[in-house]
């Protein structure tokens, strides 16, 4: 009866462990939202933020333009940035 005992003493202490590496992994933190927040506002973005936003607020005010070229062409300089800091970053 206590051999069966000890079994499930270790089994548990073992799903414990378990666990707590599962958590420590999962805390890791994404560093790619600030890293594409920080490409974002560089010198060779900022010009296509800036068309963007303008097309943003014209269709605020009423055009009917999809503005979808210029979001496009900022995502695609912000992630040409962001890529090689990101993978930087792996372990």
């Amino acid at each position: 009866e206590s051999n069966a005992d000890e079994e499930e003493t270790e089994t548990e202490e073992e799903e414990e462990e378990e666990e707590e590496e599962e958590e420590e992994e999962e805390e890791a933190e994404d560093k790619a939202p600030l890293i594409k927040e920080g490409c974002g506002e560089t010198l060779a973005c900022k010009s296509l933020k800036h068309h963007y936003d303008e097309c943003a607020a014209r269709v605020e005010d009423g055009s009917s333009e999809s503005c979808a070229e210029e979001f496009l062409h900022f995502m695609e300089c912000v992630d040409h940035c962001a890529a090689s800091k990101i993978f930087a970053q792996l372990k």
